[in-house]
């Protein structure tokens, strides 16, 4: 047996036993630390995580470019763009959450504002212990209504947490420092753990008014700065081309286990840009952009030429990161007519030539993505067997034929033969379709339309991905184009599905649950600003989705896992691009770090701090540089 597989075997047992533990002996005890895994390797008795540097200097300015513009500093709502600094999802700057997902495990989360949780054997409760010495940068407590509110308000007005708390009924005060959550259902292993992932907010600043008297609506769109509970505030902006945050002196959780050696700048500056290429000429030049991490091949290999670089101001560092790969795709939206139909989204999967690109494009860095849930136990692979086999056996007649007899592969364009051979493909699908080619384009056979869309872009490297492949679409007379447009319309129309085809990342986790409602639930589908751009609406999707959030135990979750990955894979809603696990970061030479970073996701650049005397140097060379 390979050392990798008995790996997986010895740690999928491992994490069925701990599973087992911890609903027979420690249900209804309070816990510091959750986990859907197994227990976190710091155990009870966590001080702080074992890569930061626990004396690191606080001091300094970390200068930032953001692309585009920002008209809010609500991110929980649809409407507007939020600033530099904040998150639709977790706190951001501002906010603390119940608990802090650990940047080297996965699945795990220690204590924030709640210093310890518990819940019951049949998992049809959650209650959380709040911290007493947690509170607002007014000095006012963080309280139990604070949580409930927020509860409240996130579920009624937050397109992501309404759905990844969708089987959280009511939040309840038991105490004045207890609050307990009531599910719909029992059984939902993971919806004790995430609760942790509520960010709690500030009830009676924003049942307040403003300095106007006007009453504050959290419903809407502000750039009135709120308040906070987190590391830090914002200091000053200028509407939607600069926001600068201070970090907060007195900081109430400056000595939690999980801060102690992070958030060491004491000011981040984010500068709005309004494309990619005046931010990477910020960037090369210095002073708005202190670090930059690279998502481009072509870039990595041939840009860093400029002289900060060549001078050693600048700095390029490789991290690799053991995180689950993401599905970086083309999205084919299904709320047009022309993606309705499973053969044409096959058909238009075959002209994507991975290979070449990889080769001409890309300097052989990447790999070609092939499961949703890559680089984990939970991708699919070979033929359904065993319990997956099972599942999928209930659905077999709402499902492709091809599912239960055919490895699911992507074309491969490994020889001068294969680019025929794929577009022959496309072609045969296409015509049982109801489309042909006539006079050199793809016309349907019914109607007469011809068969044309349009792939939505907000960069360069949009245009490196669609071109190659919208050349091979034409050799089968498909009228492809591409439009870039700038990244506030870019995001608005994402937000409101208006697009042919885009190109999405999917990061997922290692123990999927009900984030899974938001990639691909009927509900979701028609939600603004979800994150089902396919417009996926399937009653077995739907009903893989409950299998995932309702499994009994890590084995039934993989098998669960395993038969979502494949059903997505075999209907073709995503064309399927690439990853690669190395995480590429350039950095002006202003900052210190700890000798090692988290594997798990390759860098946490919280753990960094400025070092003055390095700062200081590259400000008397570079004027104006800090």
């Amino acid at each position: 047996m390979k050392v990798g597989r008995f790996r997986t075997l010895f740690a999928s047992a491992f994490a069925l036993a701990f599973a087992a533990s911890l609903q027979a002996g420690f249900a209804d005890e309070w816990r510091t630390t959750s986990s859907l895994i197994g227990p976190s390797k710091y155990g009870e008795n966590f001080q702080h995580y074992d890569y930061v540097n626990p004396d690191a200097p606080k001091g300094g300015t970390y200068n930032a470019v953001a692309v585009g513009t920002f008209d809010s500093f609500n991110p929980y709502i649809v409407q507007g763009s939020p600033a530099g600094g904040f998150a639709e999802f977790g706190g951001g700057l501002l906010y603390d959450t119940l608990m802090d997902q650990a940047t080297d495990e996965g699945s795990v989360s220690h204590p924030l504002i709640a210093d310890a949780f518990k819940y019951p054997a049949d998992y049809s409760t959650a209650t959380y212990r709040l911290d007493p010495r947690a509170k607002w940068h007014d000095g006012q407590p963080i309280t139990v209504d604070d949580v409930i509110w927020s509860f409240q308000v996130l579920k009624a007005n937050s397109p992501r947490y309404n759905r990844y708390f969708e089987n959280v009924t009511e939040a309840v005060a038991v105490s004045d420092r207890e609050v307990e959550f009531h599910f719909n259902q029992k059984g939902n292993r993971e919806l004790p753990k995430i609760l942790g992932d509520l960010v709690v907010l500030p009830k009676h600043w924003w049942e307040g008014t403003d300095a106007s008297g006007k009453k504050r609506d959290i419903t809407r769109p502000t750039l009135e700065p709120p308040l906070g509970s987190a590391a830090y505030k914002i200091a000053s902006f200028k509407p939607g081309s600069e926001i600068v945050w201070q970090r907060v002196p007195d900081y109430w959780g400056a000595k939690l286990p999980v801060k102690i050696g992070r958030e060491n700048f004491d000011t981040q500056r984010f500068t709005y840009i309004l494309d990619d290429n005046a931010a990477w000429q910020a960037f090369t030049k210095g002073g708005l952009d202190d670090i930059h991490r690279e998502m481009s091949s072509r870039k990595w290999a041939t840009a860093y030429d400029f002289p900060a670089f060549k001078g050693g101001d600048v700095i390029k560092k490789t991290f690799e990161s053991e995180h689950a790969q993401p599905m970086q795709g083309f999205v084919f939206n299904q709320r047009r007519a022309l993606f309705q139909d499973r053969r044409v989204r096959e058909a238009l999967t075959q002209p994507f030539d991975f290979e070449t690109m990889n080769r001409t494009l890309f300097f052989g860095f990447n790999t070609r993505t092939s499961s949703y849930f890559q680089g984990t136990e939970l991708a699919s692979s070979g033929l359904p067997q065993g319990k997956e086999l099972e599942i999928l056996e209930k659905y077999r007649d709402k499902l492709p034929p091809e599912l239960f007899t055919q490895e699911f592969k992507l074309p491969v364009y490994d020889s001068p033969q294969a680019e025929r051979k794929h577009l022959k493909r496309a072609v045969d699908l296409l015509a049982q379709a109801g489309w042909q080619i006539k006079g050199g384009k793809m016309i349907n056979t019914k109607s007469g339309e011809p068969l044309k869309f349009e792939i939505l872009g907000s960069n360069d490297t949009d245009q490196v991905i669609s071109s190659p492949y919208i050349a091979n679409l034409r050799k089968i007379g498909i009228d492809a184009t591409l439009r870039i447009i700038d990244q506030t319309q870019y995001i608005n129309r994402i937000n409101h599905f208006e697009f042919d085809m885009v190109t999405t990342v999917l990061q997922q986790s290692e123990s999927p649950g009900n984030e899974q409602r938001e990639f691909w639930s009927s509900k979701a589908a028609d939600a603004p600003g979800s994150r089902n751009l396919m417009g996926i609406k399937d009653p077995v999707v739907d009903a893989l989705i409950d299998r995932i959030v309702f499994a009994s135990d890590r084995a039934d979750l993989i098998a669960a896992t395993h038969a979502l990955d494949r059903v997505l894979l075999w209907n073709f809603y995503v064309l399927p691009q690439y990853h690669r696990t190395a995480v590429w970061y350039a950095y002006w030479n202003k900052f210190g770090m700890p000798d090692k970073q988290p594997s798990y996701r390759g860098a946490d650049i919280d753990s960094w701090w400025i070092d003055p005397v390095k700062e200081k140097a590259l400000a008397a060379k570079y004027k104006g540089l800090n």
